[in-house]
């Protein structure tokens, strides 16, 4: 059996009880325990919580694995190693919108080979295993292809600290007049799972983390969509873009010029 395939159940089945207790435990306004880089940038109590589940039950399974979460950091060695976001959409999940999200990913000797992204509150799990294909409620997903970059949905994401939003907007008003639209749903990992269900053409953000992109990046390749970052380089906090080839390029060709890396 691929190794991928193994890890790929592991790994839903954590993202599932992540999500579980997540819906059980969630108030009606959870309560903000720190900020990060700015006021805005929020970790919720549960967001600890349920890194800490994620993490134990890792290590129940396999102990001798890395980890690298958005709350706990980088934990352990070897050559498997788990990216953990336990919720990715923060303040979607303060607020109560229905757009945040569970993801592990797992990589081997730094190649990630599994996916899991738990969007908890529509009840939907994205998998994916490399070379297996990304699949949703036993359905297999392939990413829209053949829609010029005129004709596509975009979705993208904005930053915590005010200069870079500023530079977000900036970008956002070049890009806005020469595509379809635009949709913002605050969680990347979603957005990603996204590409790869059809519900739009493509998506860039300048910021996300490694736990934010690893699962939902595989899942959208898997699904046929391209998935990097500017002038050949792989995902990165820089930009993170994902698009089927063709509209890849294209969104690749008008967001270079605009310097979307920069921070003010």
């Amino acid at each position: 059996m691929n190794s991928g395939v193994t890890f790929g159940r592991l790994a839903e089945e954590i993202a599932r009880e992540a999500g579980e207790m997540l819906l059980a435990k969630r108030p009606a306004r959870p309560e903000v325990l720190v900020t990060k880089s700015s006021p805005t940038d929020i970790v919720t109590a549960l967001d600890q919580a349920s890194e800490e589940l994620i993490r134990a039950r890792i290590k129940a399974a396999r102990p001798d694995d890395a980890i690298l979460g958005e709350e706990g950091g980088s934990t352990g060695g070897g050559r498997v190693r788990w990216i953990v976001d336990p919720i990715d959409g923060t303040v979607n999940f303060l607020y109560g919108v229905p757009e945040w999200a569970v993801s592990i990913a797992v990589e081997v000797d730094g190649e990630v080979v599994a996916g899991v992204v738990n969007v908890v509150p529509r009840g939907e799990i994205f998998t994916a295993v490399r070379g297996e294909g990304a699949w949703l409620a036993g359905e297999r997903l392939r990413c829209n292809t053949g829609v010029p970059l005129d004709r596509a949905l975009i979705a993208t994401g904005f930053g915590y600290e005010s200069r870079r939003r500023a530079v977000q907007a900036e970008v956002l008003a070049h890009v806005l007049p020469r595509v379809r639209d635009i949709r913002r749903g605050g969680s990347a990992a979603s957005d990603l799972c996204s590409v790869a269900a059809g519900r739009v053409d493509g998506y860039y953000e300048r910021g996300p983390q490694y736990w934010d992109y690893g699962a939902g990046g595989l899942i959208a390749a898997e699904a046929g969509a391209r998935v990097g970052g500017l002038n050949g380089k792989p995902c990165n906090p820089g930009l993170t873009l994902c698009a089927a080839p063709g509209l890849f390029e294209e969104l690749h060709d008008l967001l270079v010029p605009l310097d979307p890396e920069r921070d003010g």
